[in-house]
């Protein structure tokens, strides 16, 4: 699996079959399915199993982010599905609606692989994201949150606590994981905000 960033003609595929995607569902029509002669023609890395978030915003608020880490299917297809999950099944907002599509702004974020930590001081403030585990509670935040925010290492931390429903300090705790990673983050408009 590759840590490549994409190259422009990838990234604007994967930002058209995100929208597509969400058009799809919208007008109750089947997901869309690109021919193998469109991908390799976008690019080779499309087809790598790498996870991606993909993030919703809507006159500049957050309007639905879902993602996954599991490299399980191709690229392309990890980005019209979590699409769609953002658009509709992000539990936080309603599912979107047929009048709100053009004003959505579509964000990716596609990931390295997840590595463990041993230490905190290995965490780059504005380079990698942070996902945390610990019993049954999971949290994660992407890499641009803490840039966008203005936070310091201790604060991205805690607030990935809070995502995970846990404690400001359980990041301390023996019992908790801490996992890192990187991501290549565009879009359709600029700026460029995260999923929180």
């Amino acid at each position: 699996m590759s840590e490549e960033n994409l190259t422009e003609s990838e990234r604007n595929f994967l930002l058209e079959i995100a929208r597509n995607s969400i058009r799809a569902r919208l007008s109750k029509g089947p997901a869309p399915r690109p021919t193998a002669e469109q991908i390799a023609r976008a690019g080779a890395h499309l087809e790598e199993p790498r996870g991606c978030f993909v993030t919703l915003h809507r006159k500049k608020q957050l309007r639905g982010c879902i993602g996954t880490f599991s490299g399980e299917g191709p690229l392309w297809q990890n980005v019209r599905d979590m699409a769609v999950q953002a658009a509709f099944f992000d539990p936080r907002f309603s599912p979107l609606r047929e009048s709100e599509i053009d004003e959505i702004d579509i964000e990716i974020s596609v990931l390295t692989p997840l590595r463990p930590i041993k230490d905190v001081e290995e965490i780059k403030v504005g380079v990698h994201g942070i996902y945390i585990t610990k019993g049954q509670y999971r949290g994660v935040l992407l890499p641009q949150v803490a840039t966008e925010q203005g936070w310091d290492l201790k604060t991205f931390l805690e607030h990935t606590c809070l995502k995970a429903g846990l404690p400001t300090s359980a990041w301390k705790d023996p019992g908790a994981t801490i996992e890192i990673f990187s991501a290549d983050v565009f879009g359709e408009k600029e700026p460029r905000r995260g999923c929180m």
